[in-house]
């Protein structure tokens, strides 16, 4: 009879023995052994772990860390790759070609039914057709009154609390403002943010929580009130009839798209990111933009006067189009995007098909990814980075340098941020 110690002795070894297995492979076997990178993330997902969740959101300066020592490709951990080129940028998110999203990375941000975390590219260019209308040029033109009438109010605001010298948090305005706006277009319905007294600060909170806890669908404070306004509209029992309220989710209801395509559960998914991410990311370029306006005040001198003569009058309100001629105007508008970054996390794709990068060879399947942050600071794009330098964008265009082309706050490609426009 076989001694019990021995018993033991492989019991616990086999479980060794498949760890031992299982690192020798992932290290030395695996179809992404020849990239370069540290040893430890090619083991394991604990080390991103540990970075992530135990330093709080810190892996991504060890992915520049680990560019900084390897080079402009790497191996984050062990399924994954990452590049760190802004020429490489449209080439790995080209709408030419199919790629899918990394379902590991998708989980983190929840709302699965959501065009955004959508992963299979030809389903997500099906749901992504169905939203494009409402945010086109067009659309954005015919929004105007709306966005105008809330923005006067904001400045009615303002102008009421600078005569009592309080202190204004900026950020939660701004949320105030952009949820506002949001609601009001998405679901017939003014959440009316901007009269709350704190500018509704506790949304900010949430949603900021949410956004740092993971997923936002299991965080989301307001998945209830998404609930009790999209129903009606999919039982065709909303209390607002008619084509003044004709919102997103009732184009949504009579689209071409298959019913399984519009439960209430996946548009409540979609209505998710509309609100959440919408809404902060909008919020934070303008608070950004306002503050280095306020630290540089040669640059805000120089925005008042292009402004002042486009506009002599304040009753004289310029319409969006004609905003958009002034030169000066857009070049702040898109520095603030660059040092507002949009998404700050890697974008992992994984395509169909291999790509080619330098010497190396991708295969199809796996995920690999840049991160906007990197782009939008790299020294070699931007020079003096962590400057507010609007004049970078008319010397690029007087120079006939395409500066455009690296402002991917809102993406590249078929997935890029709906809200561009």
């Amino acid at each position: 009879m076989m001694d019990w110690s021995v018993i033991l002795l492989l019991f616990g070894a086999g479980p060794l023995l498949v760890l031992t297995i299982s690192a020798i492979r992932r290290v030395f076997l695996s179809p992404l052994c020849n990239f370069p990178g540290p040893k430890l993330a090619a083991l394991t997902l604990w080390n991103e772990f540990y970075w992530d969740v135990v330093k709080r959101g810190t892996f991504i300066w060890r992915i520049e860390d680990m560019h900084k020592k390897y080079g402009p490709i790497v191996r984050i951990n062990p399924y994954e790759l990452h590049i760190i080129d802004p020429e490489f940028y449209d080439e790995l998110y080209s709408s030419n070609r199919k790629s899918d999203k990394y379902r590991w990375w998708t989980n983190l941000a929840g709302a699965d039914g959501s065009s955004f975390s959508t992963v299979p590219h030809d389903l997500h260019r099906r749901r992504r057709g169905a939203l494009n209308p409402f945010f086109s040029v067009r659309s954005v033109t015919q929004l105007e009154p709306l966005i105008r009438s809330k923005v006067e109010k904001l400045s009615a605001r303002f102008g009421a609390i600078a005569q009592t010298g309080e202190v204004v948090r900026l950020d939660a305005a701004f949320m105030a403002l952009t949820m506002d706006i949001i609601c009001d277009y998405a679901f017939a319905n003014d959440r009316k943010y901007l009269d709350e007294p704190d500018f509704k600060l506790i949304w900010k909170e949430t949603i900021i929580g949410a956004f740092e806890g993971g997923a936002l669908a299991i965080y989301f404070a307001g998945k209830r009130v998404l609930k009790q306004q999209i129903e009606p509209i999919l039982d065709g029992k909303d209390s607002q009839p008619g084509a003044a309220s004709r919102t997103i989710f009732h184009m949504l209801r009579d689209s071409d798209l298959p019913s399984e395509e519009k439960t209430l559960q996946r548009l409540c998914d979609e209505a998710e990111i509309l609100t959440g991410a919408g809404s902060e990311t909008t919020a934070q370029t303008l608070t950004r933009i306002l503050f280095y306006l306020k630290s540089v005040p040669d640059t805000l001198k120089r925005l008042r006067d292009e402004i002042d003569a486009a506009m002599p009058s304040a009753t004289e309100i310029l319409c969006w189009a004609d905003l958009q001629k002034l030169p000066y105007l857009t070049s702040v508008i898109r520095e603030g995007l660059r040092l507002s970054y949009g998404v700050t996390t890697r974008l992992p794709r994984i395509a169909h098909h291999d790509i080619q990068y330098g010497g190396y060879v991708i295969r199809a399947g796996t995920p690999v990814s840049e991160t906007p942050y990197f782009v939008l600071m790299h020294p070699s794009v931007f020079p003096e980075t962590q400057i507010f330098k609007p004049e970078r964008w008319l010397e690029a265009e007087k120079q006939g340098k395409r500066l455009g082309k690296y402002l991917v706050s809102f993406g590249k490609g078929s997935r890029q941020c709906l809200g561009m426009k």
